[in-house]
């Protein structure tokens, strides 16, 4: 069976490629996104780097035996070496660098603990940025609890979700149907939802403030059983497949244990949740004209922001499943 969809697999914007603390200085870190092979670097003097993999050479992978070398890396096949920009700085075996000696070089963005690229189909520079958290790294919130899926289907299927209200109450059996309201700010999308969760001692009232910087990056904060921070990153890894990180961090309680296992909980049903939708992404259809009613939340507003990440360069093409 193949689904297709009315929007490319790739859309523009800003996407998680890593956490900061899984690329040390001087460590090579082979990356497979948007349907290419990359490369990360951090240089001795701690700057991250983000390269298609391959050496205009011989067409090494410099993820693989490749090395730091002050501000560079390394080929491992001829030691040809590249700066952070991609531009070749040496051959040691030539009197003249080629002048098609390049690597194409990602815009990269190191905040909140992760390595972010910039992706856009017709090579277009950075158009918004994403902010820094206050929570993150603050004493008054825990270090980031992390969880990671691979999922078959595409970023704006999965985006779609904030703002499809019926299905929390009906798929994930929350207290009520959540009552969500919408605005746009360019690239922003900004959700609030009501809701309500059970828990042993009764139903706890609550709500969701989300905020999605384009279809990679998105922040969510829950307050009611404990007060929660989500980092959401979506990243396409192919046409089929996107590389899902959740990334929780809980406002400290006066007592440890009781942060530490409310917070278990509430993860663990977060988590739940999304894995109730997996089945349903990995085999629904788009429908490019829906039927809705009135309870559906604000998906017409959804979709129109959703026109602005993509590209008439990028086709869209069909997925293979089942």
């Amino acid at each position: 069976m193949k689904r297709h969809f009315p929007f490319p697999a790739y859309p523009n914007g800003w996407f998680q490629v890593a956490y900061a603390d899984e690329l040390a200085t001087g460590q090579v870190l082979p990356l497979s996104y948007f349907g290419r092979e990359l490369v990360a670097f951090r240089t001795t003097e701690g700057k991250v780097s983000v390269l298609d993999a391959h050496c205009p050479h011989l067409g090494a992978h410099l993820g693989y035996g490749g090395k730091v070398e002050g501000e560079s890396i390394v080929c491992p096949f001829h030691a040809w070496k590249f700066d952070a920009c991609g531009g070749c700085t040496e051959v040691s075996y030539a009197k003249k660098i080629p002048p098609k000696a390049k690597m194409r070089a990602w815009s990269v963005r190191e905040v909140n603990g992760m390595i972010l690229v910039w992706h856009h189909a017709d090579g277009q520079p950075p158009g918004w940025e994403v902010p820094a958290l206050a929570e993150v790294g603050h004493e008054e919130w825990t270090a980031y609890e992390r969880r990671r899926w691979k999922i078959k289907t595409r970023n704006q299927e999965m985006a779609e979700n904030a703002v499809d209200s019926a299905h929390f109450h009906f798929l994930h059996g929350t207290m009520n149907q959540p009552e969500s309201r919408a605005e746009v700010m360019g690239p922003v999308l900004h959700v609030h939802s009501t809701t309500g969760m059970s828990t042993p001692r009764g139903g706890v009232e609550g709500s969701v403030e989300s905020t999605s910087y384009g279809f990679g990056y998105s922040t969510i904060r829950f307050k009611g059983i404990v007060e929660t921070l989500l980092v959401g990153s979506t990243v396409p890894i192919d046409e089929e497949t996107v590389d899902v990180r959740f990334s929780f961090s809980l406002k400290k309680l006066p007592d440890k244990d009781v942060t530490k296992s409310v917070g278990r909980a509430f993860i663990g049903e977060v988590s739940r949740q999304l894995e109730q939708d997996i089945p349903i992404w990995e085999n629904k259809v788009y429908w490019d004209h829906p039927v809705l009613c009135d309870g559906d939340g604000p998906i017409g507003l959804f979709r129109k922001w959703s026109r602005q990440f993509y590209s008439s360069s990028s086709p869209s093409a069909a997925v293979s499943v089942g």
